[in-house]
């Protein structure tokens, strides 16, 4: 069987980070990494072929060459996925379609020609799947009510992606999460009880990359990393020794509660093993509504005190706030803003609530009548979240919304607002255990050295600096501030220099967003979407 495995486009988002993609020499950030783990399930006699379309182009000889179409997506990918269904049903390839866009609306996939469907995860499905191919049959659904144990999942086939496209790679220790926010679709597509990797299996796909010759940031794209805190130091307890071996191939960032801001041991086995960002949901400084919408989380501690815990200690966070919420009172985005101040938070994600299918959120919205459902898929072809509109009646006015929206936006990624904040930031974390262990009796401090940098590294971070120094030393009107901020963290905490010139490159993605959303004509010949 020869197989053609399709990953459509993704629109322009906050995860998009293009400027960063051209400073890497990458198409796009992240793989995808669900159809690469089901390309691992499928016999090892057929012949696989996978297109990201985020990186490459469909050409009609990958058409003529496929026998069976295996076709994924999320939600933000829908007109492009029914595009490429329609494609293929058109060339009369038949349809193997999954993922947690035809998981929530399987109806309309399957309205649209879809012909075998997986719901849900495929490990406990593909058995019957490839039977049913083998038997001849034409259609199929398929779906299991038990969740699968991941200890049977396999490792994801890296090899088949051009490694070179992609800034990030991903790997995957859990799926589902203990909480239940209103908002979120997580446990209408994993559950509430997660379930694990072994630490055997996460170390077996690292070393899968390392052979590959990946040697740049692993996203660990659990949907809370810290659930099981046993499973964590686990995980933990056998990268730190795995990485130090290894030379410390990969930096890596994923996904927490914000409970980990009073789990120092936590943070300090996590920094061990070179993790350097967590991204957590903050959603809302208004404590009112984080309890309203069921994020008890981030209510059982201090928020400020917990994040400024976690930069302290050595991890950066970047925050995801929304606006929208029922019973949201007006000035929203400027308790945002002053939220963000107080907590120096860099990289700051703003979206606008999105009514999810099947979340609770969703049914209650739907329930009263109150979802916009013509606007939704406009929304989703479009952007998501963070570019895009309304998809519901509000409680509040939706222009006083939107006002708000943009102007956080705006204030928030002004260039020396965004430079003053990161400084401030890295200034306030501590310096590296690298640097702490030249301190005489420091505890504890790991003395391993990372791999010795090559003259191809140290040429690519020559070229990197001086794209930087070019874009916010010349030619920004906050140069004086970028060489002022330089010069202060070099002289105050020079162990997390690399760490701040990161984010001030990350900084000009954001420069590029506020740019769409608020000055749509800024005389550079870009719009808003």
């Amino acid at each position: 069987m020869r197989a053609l495995l399709i990953n459509p486009p993704f629109p322009s988002s906050f995860w998009s980070f293009p400027e960063i993609c051209r400073l890497e020499k990458a198409r796009t950030y992240h793989p995808p990494l669900g159809l690469i783990t089901v390309a691992a399930m499928l016999p090892s006699h057929w012949q696989l072929r996978l297109v990201d379309l985020n990186t490459r182009p469909l050409t009609p000889a990958d058409w003529d060459w496929a026998q069976l179409v295996l076709l994924t997506g999320m939600l933000v990918q829908r007109p492009h996925f029914l595009e490429l269904l329609k494609e293929a049903k058109n060339r009369n390839k038949p349809v193997v379609a999954g993922g947690p866009y035809p998981t929530s609306m399987s109806t309309e996939v399957l309205e649209n020609g879809c012909d075998f469907l997986v719901r849900g995860e495929a490990e406990n499905v593909i058995t019957p799947l490839l039977s049913a191919l083998k038997d001849g049959h034409r259609q199929g659904v398929f779906e299991s009510a038990a969740k699968p144990d991941l200890t049977t999942s396999p490792i994801p086939r890296f090899d088949l992606l051009h490694l070179q496209d992609y800034a990030g790679m991903s790997i995957q220790t859990s799926r589902g999460c203990p909480y239940d926010c209103e908002f979120c679709d997580v446990v209408s597509l994993y559950g509430r009880r997660p379930r694990y990797k072994t630490a055997h299996q996460v170390l077996a796909e690292l070393e899968t990359l390392h052979r590959l010759g990946w040697r740049k940031s692993v996203l660990i794209c659990d949907d809370n990393f810290i659930s099981n805190k046993d499973h964590a130091r686990a995980i933990l307890h056998g990268l730190i020794p795995w990485m130090q071996l290894h030379g410390e191939p990969f930096y890596f960032w994923t996904q927490t509660s914000v409970e980990l801001g009073h789990d120092f041991d936590m943070i300090d086995l996590m920094t061990q093993a070179n993790f350097s960002t967590v991204f957590i949901g903050i959603e809302t400084p208004d404590e009112d509504l984080l309890v309203q919408n069921r994020k008890l989380q981030n209510v059982r501690q201090p928020l400020v005190q917990s994040l400024k815990n976690i930069n302290a200690n050595g991890l950066a966070v970047l925050g995801s706030f929304i606006l929208g919420f029922d019973g949201e009172r007006s000035g929203a985005g400027t308790r945002i803003r002053a939220f963000v101040e107080e907590t120096a938070l860099p990289l700051v994600m703003l979206n606008l609530l999105q009514p999810l299918p099947h979340t609770r959120l969703w049914e209650r919205l739907k329930k009263e009548g109150r979802l916009r459902q013509e606007l939704w898929g406009d929304v989703q072809q479009n952007c998501d979240n963070t570019l895009g509109c309304l998809t519901f009646l509000s409680n509040r006015p939706e222009v006083e919304i939107m006002a708000e929206y943009r102007q956080a936006w705006d204030e928030l990624y002004t260039p020396a607002a965004f430079l003053a904040r990161a400084y401030r930031y890295f200034l306030a974390m501590r310096p590296t255990r690298r640097a702490q262990a030249q301190k005489k009796g420091y505890p504890g401090a790991s003395l391993q050295s990372p791999r010795k940098a090559t003259l191809k590294d140290t040429w690519q971070d020559m070229r990197r600096f001086a794209w930087l120094a070019w874009r916010q030393g010349i030619k920004s009107p906050c140069r004086w501030q970028f060489w002022r901020q330089l010069l202060g963290l070099t002289r105050h905490n020079p162990s997390r220099l690399v760490k701040y010139l990161t984010y001030c490159a990350l900084g000009e993605d954001m420069f590029r967003l506020r740019r769409q959303l608020c000055h749509p004509l800024n005389g550079q010949g870009e719009s808003a979407p």
